[in-house]
C-alpha cells in the first residue's frame, strides 16, 4: 500500500510556508489535526504568519491555529512564574539546579521555545543533593504523583529521575533528574560533566544553569532516540532549531562531535542530525555526518532503523498513518524499552506491566 497523501503535510509546510496559500480545504483539515497531534500548532501557526498566508486559510483552520498561538503564550508565562517559584524554594538550599529541554528554551528566550506547549518542567540536580531538593519541594507542595511500591522501585533504581511531583495547587508537573540517561541502559556518563560545562543564566533566574551548547543538543537527541516518539515531531523541531542557531558558529561542529564522543553519545546524536537534514532541512556540514558515522554504529539494521524513523516521526494522526505505521510505533516502543533495560530487567518490567500493574 503506498503512502497516504498527508504523510508528510506538516513537516513540508514548516518547511515552507508559502505553499499553505495554495491548499484546498481538505489540506488545511489536515495540517491543523496532525499540528496538535504533534503539538506544533502554534509553531505552525507562527510560520504561517511570518509568511503572509494566514489570510488563504479557511476561517476554521484561522481560529484554530490564533488561538493555538494566545494558549502557547500564556504557557510560556506560565513557566517563568513557576521557574520563580522554583528558584525561591532551591535557592536558598545552595542546590546547584540546570534546566533542561522546554524549561531551559524557555528561560533563555531561545527561538525553541516559541510555540511550545508545556506538559511539565524538567530539571536536574547532582545525585548528593537529591533527597534534600525533594524533601525541600515537597515542603512547598510538590507532591508525587506515583506511589504505589513498584513504581518507587523503578524511577529510583532504574531511571534517571525520582517519581514526577505535582504541584497541589498549580497542578504543575516536575521531572527530576539527576543524569540525562536510565543507569540501566549502561551508557554512563558523568552528571558532573554536565554541571561543569553548564552556563549560568542572567537576570531574574540566575540562580538556575543551563546545560552548554553541545550538551543540550546531545541531550535532546538522547530524550527522542533513547525514548518512544510520542511527541517525536515536536522534539526533532526543537532539534533543528537548537542546531540551525548553534551551527551558524564555525566552532560549534567541532565542539559537538568532540563532545559525543567523550560522553559516548554518538549514536543518538547521528541519527538526530540525519533525521533533522531529511525531515526539516536543518543545514549540517557532510564531513560531521562522515565522521559520525563509523563511530555512531547500531545493532539494528540501517533498512530497519530508517523504517521505524520514517513512520515514528509523522504525526500521531490518521490523515499521516500508513499500512504499518502502528507497527512501527510499536518496534519503536520496544527499541526504545531495550535500549534502556537489559534483557533480564526488561522481561521482568514489560510481565510486570502486561500482568501485574494496578
Amino acid at each position: 500500500m503506498s503512502a497516504p497523501v498527508f504523510a508528510h503535510l506538516l513537516v513540508e509546510t514548516l518547511r515552507e510556508p508559502g505553499r499553505a496559500a495554495t491548499y484546498g480545504v481538505r489540506q488545511w483539515e489536515a495540517l491543523v489535526w496532525q499540528s496538535r497531534a504533534a503539538e506544533l500548532m502554534a509553531q505552525l501557526y507562527a510560520a504561517l504568519a511570518a509568511a503572509g498566508v494566514m489570510a488563504s486559510a479557511p476561517e476554521g483552520a484561522r481560529r484554530h491555529l490564533e488561538g493555538a498561538g494566545v494558549i502557547a503564550a500564556r504557557h510560556a508565562l506560565a513557566v517563568k512564574g513557576e521557574l520563580r517559584a522554583l528558584q525561591a524554594v532551591l535557592e536558598p538550599q545552595g542546590i546547584p539546579v540546570l534546566l533542561l529541554k522546554g524549561a531551559a528554551y524557555c528561560a533563555l528566550g531561545h527561538p525553541a521555545s516559541l510555540g511550545r506547549l508545556f506538559n511539565d518542567l524538567d530539571i536536574m540536580v547532582p545525585k548528593a543533593a537529591l533527597a534534600r531538593a525533594e524533601q525541600q519541594l515537597q515542603w512547598q507542595g510538590w507532591l508525587p504523583l506515583h506511589t504505589n511500591a513498584y513504581d518507587e522501585r523503578y524511577y529510583r533504581e532504574w531511571t534517571h529521575e525520582i517519581p514526577p511531583l505535582e504541584h497541589k495547587h498549580r497542578g504543575t508537573v516536575l521531572d527530576v533528574h539527576h543524569t540525562i540517561l536510565p543507569p540501566t541502559s549502561g551508557i554512563r556518563p558523568d552528571p558532573q560533566d554536565f554541571f561543569d560545562a553548564a552556563r549560568q543564566m542572567t537576570g531574574d533566574l540566575s540562580f538556575f544553569g543551563v546545560l552548554g551548547r553541545a550538551d543540550m543538543v546531545i541531550h535532546s537527541a538522547c530524550h527522542l532516540f533513547f525514548g518512544e516518539f510520542h511527541k517525536g515531531l515536536r522534539d526533532l523541531h526543537d532539534l533543528h532549531l537548537l542546531l540551525s542557531d548553534f551551527g551558524a558558529d564555525d566552532t560549534y561542529w567541532p565542539e559537538l562531535l568532540a563532545r559525543a564522543r567523550h560522553l559516548r553519545l554518538s549514536l543518538p546524536l547521528l541519527d538526530a542530525l540525519t533525521q533533522c537534514g531529511r525531515l526539516y532541512g536543518t543545514l549540517i556540514p557532510a564531513e560531521v555526518l562522515a565522521a559520525l558515522k563509523p563511530i555512531g554504529r547500531s545493532p539494528f539494521p540501517d533498512a530497519l532503523r530508517r523504517w521505524m524513523f520514517e513512520h515514528a516521526l509523522r504525526p500521531a494522526h490518521g490523515s499521516a498513518y500508513g499500512a504499518t505505521t502502528r507497527l512501527a510505533h510499536k518496534a519503536v516502543f520496544t527499541r526504545s524499552h531495550w535500549l534502556r533495560m537489559p534483557l533480564p530487567l526488561l522481561v521482568y518490567h514489560l510481565s510486570y506491566k502486561a500482568f501485574f500493574a494496578p
